[in-house]
């Protein structure tokens, strides 16, 4: 095994760590497993008829940040349009 294996499989741990927080956090709150993602379908959806805005690079995450959960949503302005 090398030594870069070890790092790559620290990074995986790390991934799937994050993953099942994630799912536990959406059990907890009665939210389907892909909640985000379906959430940030619809949002793209809607953004995406609004040239003002980015939809191709919009992220949904549920967040923890000690005892408090966040929905965390990005929604980035066309750099075309801040250009005007």
């Amino acid at each position: 095994m090398s030594l870069f294996g070890l790092f790559k499989r620290k990074k995986s741990s790390e991934e799937a760590k994050r993953r099942l927080q994630m799912v536990l956090s959406y059990e907890r709150k009665g939210l389907p497993p892909n909640f985000a993602q379906i959430l940030q379908n619809d949002l793209i959806e809607v953004f995406s008829k609004y040239p003002q805005f980015d939809s191709k690079r919009i992220e949904v995450e549920l967040k923890n940040d000690g005892d408090v959960d966040q929905l965390w949503i990005s929604i980035p302005f066309s750099r075309e349009d801040s250009r005007r």
